[in-house]
């Protein structure tokens, strides 16, 4: 437990941008799986649709620190290939 003043607010701090980087991680996670499923389904005109809106998630939870700015860019990087070959 906290005993300082100042740790007791660095606690309530953590727990706050806690809560944020989760939220901002399902967001990502979510827009990723959007993705995912629409490659799946063989649609390269969803797939498209859902990476275009994936990459701004993936740039901003980099930013922020949620995620590596270099995971962001290999994940979208990894996507955007498999959307391409969809194409194919």
């Amino acid at each position: 437990m906290a005993n300082t003043t100042s740790a007791k607010k660095a606690t309530r701090k953590i727990a706050r941008r806690t809560a944020i980087n989760k939220s901002r991680r399902t967001r990502v996670r979510n827009f990723v799986r959007k993705v995912e499923e629409a490659i799946a389904s063989g649609d390269q005109a969803l797939a498209a649709a859902a990476l275009k809106a994936a990459q701004p998630e993936l740039h901003r939870a980099a930013s922020k620190g949620v995620v590596h700015a270099n995971t962001a860019s290999r994940k979208i990087s990894r996507l955007a290939s498999r959307v391409k070959a969809l194409a194919a």
